[in-house]
């Protein structure tokens, strides 16, 4: 709206002078006065034996007092750190006066420990206690979090670092632990009523006759052609600025929260996205940072300036401020309503500058599923996205000590199935026109469209379900993406023209040689759907709710499994209990996750290989989804049991 980018041009005048302070009452979060900064590390528990106390409380965030849930009496709940190979019990009392339940996010586990009420145990009963009890098999960066109601959203969060058993291959001379997460003064059950009746009531930046009189966004006839479509180009996230303050370590952008280090020192920042439904684009103005790790595992470094974390997921960075000055780590959110920030300084109580907001994002045409598709009335590419090259080829290892080999040459990425020359296409012609023949098409410029012939347009409906026969017809499947693309090669959403190096999956690959390089033996194709204008979310056009029949797998078996987002949103998909390998090029040094963002329109391949016998839970972490429908069980039954 532009009362809000007029706060932005006052902002950048006032720049945190003096005539900040008068502003405040009105200013965002992120854009008030600081404060001297908070350097008070995370409260941190380890040994064979933690207790863990589940328990309301109230958290102050910008010094304001919020209702929350905590662990141990802090939000993050403290730092759990333990050795790869030991034996660890964990008791977990809950003081809360409803079930509650801790997720080992990331962390290979017996299915009776992984935490999920309904799947793998029944839950922690109010006043009473569970013990967790397993073997540590792996080191890395993970975190935990109720898997219970909406109590994640109110504080239920933690992270988790295991340290390697023999030396590790990431040196550092110190580190830090980042969470990123996001907090409201309404209550999570308000928040998902209000986002079920209206998808778009956070969204504050829609467009508007102002900007359409000044020629911003997108021209007349595109908005007239998604208004007829009920699609909004500025739909980019479900929780916005509007509700959220954006959180590190628990601290508001106010609080200042301060990282130290002494010039020259290579700092290790372990950053985890533990918000409920904001996807952050992280980076550090003016210090490069070097990724080596991804999910827990070690990944060859590769230099970049900013990345973008779905939520759950996690990376290791590595940076070296050479200098004694301060800087400033932003966690953006990805439809720019507002920001996490922190200060990584060499002395406490300083402060560096914050950069304002970068403009939000509009959806396009990609993201509706449509490909590569290219028309001359308009319809481009983002900008610096080429389809048939790497993303961002100069962001490759930049520590030879720490590579085990050169990075291999990455194919180039896969073409649509078709080109389509649609610079004929008459606009007029297709008033009245079902949404399943159309659709949204994002970014595209109808005025330039004359003349369309029906096999051309036949191959763009979009709720085609002949292209997805596995999709389950109904209202909570909106649309069917007709050309769906891999865009683990490009940045993420809005990140295409920022003008600087941007980390891609593809640029991720193993330290170590993949553990199982064995071929797939079958395929398995899984839509990632829904109705964004009702607010439902599913896989396959099937709710959690819906089903009892779990996804099934056999132990032991090679499966390649593709993600297809079939929606205009990116989405997090996790998978509990196992990795799975990421098919970007890399051959056996696939990247090993357990947690991936697809963006929307794109899908994603991965190679898995089920391992872990039990009942796991599979669904998007963006909270609400997940509540909404956006969640399956996967089964993995014993070798030889009897279909």
């Amino acid at each position: 709206m532009d009362n809000m980018l007029d706060r932005r041009q006052l902002l950048r005048g006032a720049t945190w002078l003096g005539g900040a302070a008068g502003l405040a009452a009105w200013m965002p979060a992120w854009a008030q006065p600081v404060s001297a900064g908070i350097t008070t590390p995370l409260p941190t528990v380890t040994g064979d034996d933690i207790t863990l106390r589940i328990a309301r409380q109230t958290m102050m965030i910008d010094g304001r007092p919020s209702h929350a849930i905590g662990i141990n009496g802090t939000i993050p709940a403290p730092l759990i750190r333990l050795r790869e190979g030991q034996k660890v019990r964990l008791k977990v009392i809950n003081d809360l006066d409803v079930d509650s339940s801790v997720h080992w996010h990331g962390l290979l586990v017996p299915a009776q420990f992984d935490g999920v009420p309904g799947i793998s145990f029944p839950g922690i009963k109010p006043r009473s206690t569970f013990l967790y009890e397993f073997p540590i098999r792996q080191s890395g960066t993970y975190w935990y979090h109720s898997h219970s109601g909406f109590q994640e959203q109110l504080g239920h969060y933690g992270p988790i670092v295991i340290d390697p058993a023999g030396p590790d291959p990431v040196q550092s001379d110190r580190e830090h632990v980042v969470v990123l997460s996001d907090h409201s003064q309404e209550s999570p059950e308000l928040i998902f009523h209000r986002i079920k009746a209206d998808p778009g009531y956070y969204n504050r930046q829609q467009q508007t006759l102002s900007g359409l009189l000044a020629g911003k966004d997108q021209p007349l006839k595109g908005r007239l052609s998604w208004g007829e479509m009920r699609m909004d180009p500025t739909d980019i996230a479900d929780g916005t600025g509007q509700t959220y303050s954006y959180l590190v370590n628990g601290h508001g952008p106010r609080d200042n929260w301060t990282a130290l280090f002494t010039p020259g020192e290579r700092v290790r920042l372990r950053i985890i996205n533990a918000s409920s439904m904001t996807t952050f684009n992280v980076r550090i103005p003016g210090l490069a940072m070097t990724v080596v790790q991804a999910d827990g595992q070690n990944v060859r470094p590769v230099e970049t300036d900013e990345f973008q974390i779905g939520v759950a997921e996690t990376f290791d960075v590595l940076v070296t401020p050479p200098d004694d000055r301060v800087y400033t780590l932003v966690g953006e959110s990805v439809d720019r309503s507002g920001l996490a920030r922190a200060t990584l300084a060499p002395r406490a109580g300083m402060v560096a500058p914050v950069p304002p907001l970068r403009p939000r994002p509009l959806a396009t045409m990609k993201d509706m599923g449509m490909g590569d598709m290219a028309m001359s009335g308009g319809m481009k590419m983002p900008a610096g996205v080429d389809p048939s090259a790497e993303q961002n080829a100069s962001a490759r290892i930049t520590d030879p000590a720490l590579a085990t080999r050169p990075a291999p040459t990455l194919p180039s990425a896969q073409q649509a199935p078709a080109k389509m020359a649609m610079a004929q296409m008459d606009h007029g012609s297709m008033q009245g026109m079902d949404h399943g023949a159309m659709g949204a098409m994002p970014g595209m410029r109808h005025d330039g469209m004359t003349g369309m012939d029906s096999g051309a347009m036949g191959s763009m409906k979009m709720r085609d379900f002949g292209k997805a026969p596995e999709v389950k017809r109904g209202a909570g499947v909106q649309g069917i993406a007709p050309m769906p693309v891999d865009r683990t090669g490009e940045p993420g959403q809005g990140l295409a023209d920022v003008g600087h190096r941007v980390l891609v999956y593809r640029d991720l690959a193993a330290l170590e040689r993949n553990p199982d390089v064995r071929a797939p033996s079958r395929s398995l194709d899984i839509h990632l759907t829904g109705n964004m204008e009702r607010f439902m979310w599913s896989f396959d056009g099937v709710k959690m709710s819906d089903t009892m029949e779990p996804i099934p797998f056999t132990e032991g078996e090679r499966v390649r499994v593709a993600l297809i987002n079939d929606t205009m949103m990116g989405h997090p998909i996790h998978l509990h209990g196992h990795f799975f390998e990421l098919v970007t090029g890399h051959g056996d040094h696939g990247p090993r996750k357990h947690t991936v963002l697809v963006q929307p329109g794109g899908k994603v391949t991965f190679d898995l290989t089920a391992d872990a016998v039990g009942d796991w839970a599979f669904h998007c972490h963006l909270l609400y989804h997940m509540a909404a429908g956006m969640m399956r069980v996967v089964s993995v039954r014993p070798k030889g049991d009897a279909a």
